[in-house]
């Protein structure tokens, strides 16, 4: 399995109010440059006030979050960043 990048990397926000959906994707790459873990949420919209899930990345790590387009990402520290991603075979 190969990834296919279709963004540009960028910071995830630190609250629902800086979320982003990364450019509507489905498929989301996220990388925590730091050695500490970060809590990463998803909520149902860019500023939304309903959760939809949250997990724990482990420092200096990659991960790939299945998402509806509509919903968003936030992060507990700007470290993480994202980018819409997808993969091919």
């Amino acid at each position: 399995m190969n990834t296919l990048i279709k963004g540009s990397q960028a910071a995830c926000g630190t609250n629902a109010a800086g979320a982003s959906t990364f450019g509507n994707a489905t498929v989301v790459r996220l990388y925590n440059s730091t050695s500490t873990a970060r809590l990463v949420s998803v909520i149902d919209e860019v500023g939304g006030s309903t959760t939809i899930g949250t997990f724990t990345m482990l420092g200096n790590s990659i991960e790939f979050l299945e998402k509806k387009s509509t919903e968003a990402i936030f992060a507990a520290d700007g470290t993480v960043f994202a980018s819409k991603s997808g993969n091919t075979h």
